[in-house]
């Protein structure tokens, strides 16, 4: 076909103009990689602060460092703008826009659908569109598809579709954007090849699938396999408690046989931006079809109860000690949902704030990585960590390793520690307690 030669063209010398819908944790990093291969690429981004910090070379975003950052702005490769009208002037548009669940636990998919408005006002012909946004199987094809043919261009022949799923983990040193491999799947074949030659100009591998629902459904098999494994473990965390068993040590022996057992870790919760969220979309899609996924939900009741358990723990080491969790002063060493970034999307610490306040505990923490948070009730800042605040608390709870923490420290100079992410390996101490 005449238009995707055209195209193709473009991408094989990169002259190809790349708009990326959304500047956060999936589209910065995105949009650095194409302005590095020597794509012309704009940002489009609702948050006036974002643009203004990513124009003055600066980074929000602990994966871009700003010595990356800084001279891709400089040399106008990376550009950002929150005026939508721009993008009547882009060859590929790529949306990376979040895809939250409502209270209901059902897809909020708002983000999407202004997103492809925005693209259907200014759709040319010869224009590439993928959907990055985890969402569930169907909805590339039954609602942006019509969208974007609303005014009569068609997918395939006028211009193209894909879905492509992110697989970004914010702090992974060993595994980033280029060297992960790209899952991409096309309304059409030829919207495939088109999305996959993008791709395949800044990292090692595509993988290109049949449909586009197989590119949405590979994402949340991806996710739900981590959550209904970690629910399994956060279970057996939970047996091992009633049988007054070392669930760390028990995972660690098992981990031992190098066949047939991948370990996976307990903890306070689920976190990020996609396990905790994208096994929900897909169980969704199935009860619309009067399928009930009882792995998915019940690995989700699991792990949404995990807050509650460390709870129970706190108040139960404190009550040992003769002390009410009412009036308690708690320090949480650490709100991030992972360690070493400052990521606290679905962090199971602001569950756990928001638990231990109801009971009327005086709860603070420190996170080197965080500032600042909102849990609802109430705005925390971050306490400037020293052995006296330690001291100065009735209990400590590690929710997040980050490797800035000392555990010997932190066992030394509090008088009670509830450890959920096993840092106090091999030590041991009659104020300690383990998840």
């Amino acid at each position: 076909m005449k238009e995707a030669n055209l195209l193709q063209k473009k991408i094989q010398n990169h002259t190809a103009k790349i708009g990326i819908l959304g500047l956060g944790y999936v589209g910065l990093p995105l949009a650095c990689e194409f302005a590095k291969a020597g794509f012309p690429v704009t940002g489009f981004e609702v948050d006036p602060a974002k643009v203004a910090h990513l124009l003055k070379g600066h980074s929000y975003i602990e994966d871009i460092p700003e010595q990356d950052l800084r001279p891709l702005v400089q040399k106008k490769a990376l550009g950002a703008t929150t005026d939508f009208s721009h993008l009547r002037t882009m060859d590929i548009t790529i949306i990376c826009v979040p895809t939250p669940l409502r209270k209901t636990k059902d897809p909020d998919i708002s983000f999407i659908a202004e997103s492809t408005k925005a693209i259907a006002r200014t759709l040319h012909p010869q224009q590439l569109v993928v959907l990055e946004s985890t969402t569930y199987p169907g909805t590339t094809r039954e609602f942006v598809l019509p969208l974007l043919e609303a005014k009569g261009l068609k997918a395939g022949k006028d211009f193209y579709l894909a879905f492509s799923p992110e697989r970004i983990d914010p702090g992974n040193k060993q595994f980033r954007l280029a060297n992960t491999p790209k899952v991409v799947g096309g309304i059409t074949p030829a919207c495939c090849r088109l999305a996959a030659a993008v791709y395949g100009s800044i990292v090692t591998r595509v993988v290109p699938v049949s449909s586009t629902e197989s590119a949405e459904m590979v994402k949340l098999l991806e996710n739900t396999f981590r959550a209904v494994n970690i629910g399994l473990v956060n279970e057996i965390a939970l047996i091992c408690d009633k049988l007054h068993l070392n669930v760390w040590e028990v995972i660690e022996a098992a981990a031992s046989k190098p066949y047939g057992f991948m370990p996976f870790y307990p903890g306070p919760g689920l976190g990020g931006h996609c396990i905790p969220i994208d096994p929900h979309y897909l169980s969704w899609k199935m009860k619309s079809l009067n399928f009930s996924a009882r792995f998915i939900e019940l690995a989700g009741e699991v792990n949404s109860h995990m807050p509650e358990f460390v709870r129970e723990k706190v108040v139960l080491a404190l009550n040992q000690r003769k002390k009410p969790i009412n009036g308690a002063k708690i320090l949480l060493m650490g709100v991030a949902y992972k360690a070493n970034v400052s990521d606290t999307r679905e962090s199971p610490a602001l569950d756990l704030i928001h638990l231990l306040g109801e009971q009327g505990a005086d709860v603070a923490f420190h996170d080197p990585w965080v500032k600042s948070v909102n849990t609802g009730e109430k705005h925390l800042q971050s306490k400037p960590y020293s052995p006296a605040l330690l001291r100065s608390m009735d209990a400590v709870v590690v929710t997040t390793a980050h490797r800035a923490f000392d555990a010997k420290q932190i066992l030394q100079h509090s008088r009670l520690v509830i450890d959920t992410r096993n840092m106090m390996r091999g030590l041991t101490a009659k104020h300690l307690v383990r998840l």
